[in-house]
C-alpha cells in the first residue's frame, strides 16, 4: 500500500513539475529582455518616415506622487507615456512634459509590459532630461498647445482631481477647441473640471478610464485605498461611462475629448488624436503585444472557435504570454472553462 501511495505521490508531483515547466515555456528569455532593453530610438523603423515639419505642440501632463497606501510606490505609467511620445513625435509634433510641482516624477515600469518602443524612450537621454525637468504647470500657457494628454498611473488618482491649474488649463483648451486626452487613471484629472457656465466638463460626454472591475481585481482594498474609485466618480460627475472588456483596448472618443480604458489603450488614442488633429497618422507596424489584444478581443467577444480563425488568417506576430496572462486572470475569478480556453490559445499563439 505504502509503495502504490509512494508511487502515485510521485506520479503528481512528476507531473505538476511538467506542467510548471511547460507555464514557463511561455516566458520571454532572458535574452529576448536583454536585447529588448537596449533599443535605441534609430532602431526604431517607425520613425524613419517621422514628419519633419512641426505640426504644433502637445502637453502630456504626469503625476508627482510616488506612493500611496502602505507605502506602495507609483508614479506615472512609461509606457502610457513612451508610446504616446513616440506617435506624438513621429507625426510632427513637439511634446511638452508636465506635472503639478514640475521637476522629475517617478515613473512606474513593468518590465513584463515593456517593449522596443519603450525602452527606447528610456534609453534616450535627451527625453529623459526633458521629463527629469518637467514644466510647472502654474507655469504654463494653454494657448502654446494644440492638444492635451493625460498619462495615466494611480499616483494621479491623489494629485491630479484637485490641482486647480489642471482644471485651468484644460477648461481654457477644452473652450477654445482643442483635443483633450486621457488615459486609464489619467482621466482622474477631468473630475472637477468645470466650464464657464458652470456646467462640469464631462457631463453627458461619452468617456472611459480604469473600470472598477480591473481596479478591485488588483487591489482588492482599492475603495478604502483611493479617495474615489475612477468609474465611481467619473459616472458621479454625469460622465455617460463606456466599460470594455478587462485589460483590452477600449478608446471612446466624444467630440475633442479622447479617452483610453487601459494601458493598452494608448497606441489607438494616440492615433487618434492625431486624427482629430486633422492628420492621417503615418504607418505604423502594430506591435506584436496589439495583435495579441485584438486577438484577445475577438475571444471576448465572439469565443474561442473564431479567435482561431483570427489566428488563421491573420498570420503576425503574438505574444503568448499575454494570452497566458488572460487565463490566470480568469482562473482566478473561477471561470475554470475560459481559463482552460485561453490556455489552449496561449498554446497555439506560442
Amino acid at each position: 500500500m505504502l509503495k502504490k501511495i509512494a508511487i502515485s505521490i510521485s506520479t503528481t508531483l512528476l507531473l505538476l513539475g511538467a506542467v510548471v515547466i511547460w507555464l514557463f515555456s511561455f516566458v520571454p528569455s532572458d535574452q529576448q529582455r536583454s536585447h529588448l532593453q537596449t533599443a535605441q530610438a534609430e532602431d526604431l523603423s517607425y520613425l524613419q518616415n517621422r514628419v519633419e515639419l512641426t505640426r504644433g505642440r502637445i502637453l502630456a501632463v504626469i503625476t508627482n506622487v510616488e506612493t500611496f497606501g502602505n507605502n506602495k510606490m507609483t508614479g506615472y505609467e512609461l509606457t502610457e507615456l513612451s508610446r504616446a511620445y513616440w506617435v506624438f513625435a513621429a507625426n510632427g509634433f513637439v511634446v511638452d512634459f508636465a506635472s503639478p510641482n514640475g521637476g522629475k516624477s517617478p515613473a512606474i515600469l513593468d518590465a513584463d509590459d515593456m517593449g522596443a518602443y519603450d525602452y527606447a524612450f528610456l534609453n534616450d537621454q535627451v527625453i529623459q532630461k526633458r521629463v527629469a525637468n518637467a514644466i510647472k504647470l502654474s507655469e504654463v500657457n494653454p494657448a502654446d498647445y494644440v492638444a492635451l494628454y493625460f498619462v495615466g498611473g494611480k499616483g494621479t488618482m491623489f494629485d491630479f482631481p484637485e490641482d486647480t491649474d489642471i482644471q485651468y488649463i484644460t477648461r481654457e483648451m477644452y473652450q477654445s477647441g482643442k483635443v483633450i486626452s486621457a488615459v486609464c487613471h489619467g482621466p482622474a484629472a477631468l473630475i472637477n473640471v468645470q466650464l464657464d457656465n458652470g456646467a462640469y466638463l464631462l457631463a453627458g460626454k461619452k468617456v472611459t478610464g480604469f473600470t472598477n472591475e480591473e481596479e478591485l481585481f488588483l487591489i482588492p482594498g482599492a475603495r478604502n485605498i483611493f479617495p474615489f474609485l475612477l468609474q465611481d466618480k467619473l459616472i458621479a460627475r454625469g460622465a455617460l461611462f463606456q466599460e470594455g472588456a478587462a485589460y483590452l483596448e477600449n478608446v471612446i472618443q466624444d467630440g475633442k475629448l479622447i479617452t483610453g480604458q487601459n494601458p493598452w489603450s494608448t497606441w489607438k488614442l494616440a492615433e487618434m488624436v492625431i486624427l482629430e488633429l486633422g492628420y492621417e497618422p503615418i504607418p505604423r507596424i502594430r506591435t506584436a503585444e496589439e495583435n495579441t489584444i485584438d486577438l484577445l478581443k475577438v475571444f471576448e467577444a465572439r469565443g474561442y472557435g473564431e479567435a482561431l480563425q483570427f489566428l488563421s488568417s491573420h498570420q503576425q506576430d503574438y505574444e503568448s504570454f499575454l494570452v497566458l496572462m488572460h487565463s490566470i486572470i480568469a482562473i482566478s475569478k473561477w471561470q475554470v472553462s475560459k481559463a482552460f480556453k485561453l490556455l489552449m490559445l496561449a498554446n497555439k499563439v506560442k
